[in-house]
């Protein structure tokens, strides 16, 4: 599965991974980001999640897009529990446009004689 990040360049975007349990015992996940880019990729609300049993839970995955360049991370699922699959999701950053900071006028001569 992939996660995409699209915005403008300094954007900050938050994607949100939705995780459910269809078993009848709670499920206790730990995120782990790894990968080239890792470090720019952030988990707000923590980097463990628990799903009760026959629910379905959340975990938000924030971004801010600092440079041109695509980035590159996985975020990794593990769980301790022997039931739970070990879950992966590709993530990946695109800068859509960009906004000017701010615009110069300036006035030179080409050249001199």
């Amino acid at each position: 599965n992939t996660i995409e990040f699209t915005g403008a360049l300094h954007a900050t975007v938050i994607k949100q991974v939705r995780l459910k349990n269809p078993s009848q015992k709670a499920l206790i996940y730990n995120a782990i980001l790894i990968g080239r880019d890792a470090g720019d990729f952030s988990l707000p609300k923590g980097n463990t999640v628990t799903i009760a049993p026959k629910k379905q839970a959340s975990m938000n995955v924030e971004f801010t897009i600092r440079f041109l360049h695509p980035a590159e991370a996985v975020l990794l699922l593990t769980s301790s529990g022997i039931d739970a699959a070990t879950l992966t999701f590709s993530l990946k950053s695109e800068v859509k446009h960009i906004e000017p900071a701010g615009i110069l006028k300036c006035k030179s001569p080409c050249y001199e004689l």
